[in-house]
């Protein structure tokens, strides 16, 4: 792990578009600000990880055959092309 020491107001850079900027420190918290581009999610580290554990749980369900399914669904012929 990298550790750095700043100050209000002071950023580090992570590549080329991750600015994470500290906006003011309290007694027992860091309020930090992060720039990022919209294409890189940015989340606290709580969120991440009940998404990841909601997408593995998801990943394991178990689903019903595929010959269940189509017994369920409504197929119709496929239309006629006209040329």
């Amino acid at each position: 792990m990298l550790v750095f020491t700043r100050r209000r107001d002071e950023a580090i850079v992570i590549g080329d578009g991750i600015e994470v900027r500290v906006l003011r420190t309290g007694k027992d918290a860091v309020r930090i600000g992060v720039t990022a581009p919209t294409q890189v999610l940015v989340h606290r580290r709580e969120v991440y990880d009940a998404v990841r554990a909601a997408n593995q749980t998801a990943a394991q369900a178990v689903l019903p055959p595929v010959a269940h399914l189509a017994g369920r669904l409504r197929l119709q012929p496929p239309l006629e092309r006209v040329e």
